[in-house]
């Protein structure tokens, strides 16, 4: 994959202090860490609950729970944001 890919993660709600609603802060690191490797990163909300999805020309290439992602990192030691970075460069 060319290092320049649009990446949209769509990301749906999730309950943190009692509140539902879609939080971006678990999504720093990932996007932190696409951002590194030089692509565009785009956020679209989805109503799908507690999710996060990559799509790269029009393929998911990587799910996983909004909760698994690390909360404000920089991505650099969360697993999820690692394997979601590798499934972008190995899009076609």
């Amino acid at each position: 994959m060319p290092q320049n890919a649009k990446v949209t993660v769509f990301f749906g709600p999730y309950e943190a202090c009692g509140c539902v609603k879609h939080y971006t802060s678990r999504l720093e690191g990932l996007e932190t860490s696409l951002m590194k490797e030089g692509h565009e990163v785009e956020f679209e909300e989805m109503s799908d609950w507690d999710c996060v999805e990559l799509w790269v020309n029009g393929e998911k290439v990587y799910t996983c729970k909004i909760q698994d992602l690390d909360y404000g990192s920089d991505g650099i030691l969360d697993e999820n944001v690692q394997n979601a970075v590798k499934a972008v460069e190995n899009a076609y």
